[in-house]
């Protein structure tokens, strides 16, 4: 039996991110959903139950911190794996994303190959408390 390709969610305002990302994360193996601000991600985050959120901080709805918060406190997803992905300032990044529950973060603009590092962590990890 074929093992199920990790599904990951990615939440960005900015349309030519969600392409791009969308693009490379499909062919390194993992479904890609989409989601335009922090109210569609929830709910496509409580209907699909993706491994991985890729979260930008600054969203219309609600921001991604909201958004970490309320998947930390959601009992059916609190096990998912969440990577903050923002232009805010490294150091407010570093601070701020533990706060909310995120196991990861990435300062944009990125280097793929750092994200691809960080999502597979995030994925390891999860394997591995589950």
């Amino acid at each position: 039996m074929a093992q199920k390709k990790p599904t990951i969610l990615v939440a960005d305002d900015d349309p030519q991110i969600l392409t791009m990302l969308g693009i490379r994360l499909s062919k390194r193996g993992y479904q890609v959903l989409e989601a335009a601000d922090g109210l569609q991600c929830l709910s496509k985050a409580r209907q699909h139950k993706p491994d991985v959120v890729l979260l930008d901080v600054m969203m219309p709805g609600k921001n991604g911190w909201e958004v970490a918060k309320e998947l930390r406190s959601d009992e059916t997803l609190r096990d998912v794996g969440i990577v903050m992905l923002t232009a805010i300032g490294e150091r407010v990044n570093e601070m701020t994303s533990p706060l909310y529950g995120a196991d990861a973060y990435v300062d944009k603009p990125f280097d793929f190959e750092d994200l691809e590092k960080k999502i597979k962590k995030v994925l390891d990890d999860r394997a591995k408390k589950s």
